[in-house]
């Protein structure tokens, strides 16, 4: 694609980047074929093709409109175009450019900005947990679109004592899957302990910046990306830690980007490299014990997989994912259109929840022809987004594996 940027992008570094991005682009148009707004819209400008050239448009000069910024916004993110793409065109990268630009160019409606601000800072709140324990004892009298934000409240559990093991490894503690889903970090734990490892959080490191970033505050996320180099730095420094684990891939595909964005900061560009190099997803930590976890693990167990856009697009995980629950023993059901996303996309559901549950239903009607006595998935908001539209349910699959584990210790 050729372009012709206008003189204030031209030489900067959003610039040039976007400019690589877009001369990469062949308009072929195979994205637009699993892309998952266009496949429910049918609208060229809600498919990566026709967002690209939205942004094309406006770095060559032309002024956004509350259009644009639409368009834009009702991208997932999910990244699936990307693995689509035979150009390899860094579509996520560049929509992130893209919206930055739009957003300093276009006000929001007064409404949309309260929507998004108080949406970010809500999860990100101190009081997020207490209102969250609130909800989940008054969720049965919660009307239905609030009911479905929040889920059934299950005991993390005991946890072991880790610091006996040589082998150690940080976690990331988030900002709502304590709140939310505290049972995911819990199991994690546990499992990690059954195959020798010791897993602790590390004072200091919060929210891995994604809510902030993909809710039109870039430099929050960046400032909360520094905080968790800083927080992780002397353990990772003093070779204390093999890993970084994270147990939402959304988490993971986030905190494997640092390195991108804090390329330019002198302070924080190499420390970021070292970080990135630690990260794991909790599969990789646990794939290579499968053999041994199997024997103490009942075999049989009918369950589909949804893969998260951030684990299979982001980071390429998913056949990974998917044998190790094989090797686990689960029976895994297929079912189709297992590339697109659910609808989920951090805070995409309750901005664009038309959207969203129309995804889902999809999703949740193509794994129900497989009759799965449990859906598996490796991402909290999966988890809650698909919960709330089926009786079966749904997990993460390291809790699975935590729960049959417990089983098995009790005879």
């Amino acid at each position: 694609m050729q372009t012709n940027l206008a003189s204030w992008a031209s030489g900067t570094d959003l610039g040039n980047e976007a400019d690589a991005i877009l001369r990469r682009c062949v308009h072929c148009g195979f994205c637009t074929a699993t892309c998952p707004t266009y496949q429910v819209l049918g609208d060229e400008l809600d498919s990566p093709r026709g967002r690209i050239y939205l942004i094309k448009q406006v770095l060559e000069g032309k002024e956004p409109t509350q259009s644009t910024q639409q368009h834009l916004d009702r991208c997932l993110t999910c990244r699936n175009c990307e693995t689509t793409c035979p150009s390899g065109v860094e579509y996520g990268h560049l929509v992130d450019i893209g919206r930055k630009i739009v957003d300093e160019r276009v006000e929001r409606s007064w409404g949309d900005k309260t929507k998004r601000t108080l949406l970010r800072k809500a999860m990100l709140s101190p009081m997020f947990a207490p209102a969250m324990r609130l909800g989940q004892s008054l969720r049965g009298i919660l009307p239905q679109a609030l009911r479905r934000k929040v889920p059934e409240r299950r005991d993390a559990g005991p946890l072991p004592q880790v610091a006996r093991h040589d082998r150690q490894v940080l976690m990331l503690a988030g900002c709502v899957q304590p709140a939310m889903m505290p049972t995911i970090d819990a199991a994690t734990i546990r499992v990690l302990d059954a195959v020798g490892i010791g897993a602790r959080i590390a004072p200091g490191a919060g929210c891995c910046g994604a809510v902030s970033f993909h809710l039109d505050a870039q430099g929050e996320a960046v400032a909360q990306m520094r905080a968790n180099v800083d927080a992780w730095w002397p353990l990772v420094q003093d070779g204390k830690v093999e890993a970084i684990v994270m147990n939402a891939s959304g988490c993971g595909a986030m905190v494997k980007e640092y390195a991108h964005h804090l390329r330019h900061d002198p302070a924080y560009a190499q420390k970021a490299a070292d970080i990135v190099a630690l990260v794991k997803d909790v599969a990789e930590i646990v794939a290579p014990h499968a053999d041994m976890l199997r024997s103490r693990l009942p075999a049989g167990t009918r369950a589909s997989f949804h893969p998260p856009c951030t684990l299979q697009h982001w980071q390429g995980l998913r056949p990974l994912s998917e044998q190790l629950l094989v090797d686990l023993g689960f029976e895994l059901q297929p079912f189709a259109d297992k590339h697109l996303c659910c609808g989920s996309a951090g805070a995409y559901s309750v901005l664009n929840p038309d959207i969203a549950l129309e995804l889902r239903d999809r999703k949740l009607g193509a794994i129900a022809v497989g009759s799965p006595d449990v859906i598996l998935s490796a991402n909290i908001g999966c988890i809650g987004h698909l919960q709330s539209g089926t009786d079966t349910p749904v997990r993460h699959w390291v809790e699975v594996v935590d729960e049959q584990l417990r089983r098995a210790a009790q005879g």
